[in-house]
């Protein structure tokens, strides 16, 4: 028989963005911040790290460059609060996710390259 591990505190899901974005993240049972700062992100972060929370945040990705404190300390130690960036829904085509910078300044520029 498989035994199912269920945590004891439950994980959040929370989803910062456009109006756009964020309501298609309610439907799907997020906690959602519509229009949202990066002030409104640093605060949600703060209390995250304060309170031991365990979440997955997904933030749209102008919200993901910003340069707050909070967002570079849960980068970097990792753990119990998650941060992933979406596309922004008006231009998910323009859309240049950071990791193709690192694979590129790793592997060089043709790294990524499409191959017939």
């Amino acid at each position: 028989m498989n035994d199912v591990f269920v945590s004891p505190v439950p994980t959040r899901m929370i989803a910062l963005g456009s109006a756009a974005l964020t309501g298609g993240f309610n439907l799907i049972g997020f906690e959602t911040i519509a229009d949202a700062t990066p002030q409104a992100l640093e605060k949600l972060l703060a209390e995250l790290f304060a309170t031991r929370q365990k979440a997955l945040v997904v933030v749209e990705e102008e919200l993901a460059r910003s340069d707050g404190p909070w967002l570079k300390r849960v980068r970097n130690e990792g753990g119990r609060i998650v941060v992933v960036e979406v596309p922004p829904l008006q231009a998910p085509a323009d859309y240049r996710p950071p990791v193709e910078d690192l694979v590129e300044s790793i592997l060089g520029p043709s790294a990524l390259e499409e191959r017939p």
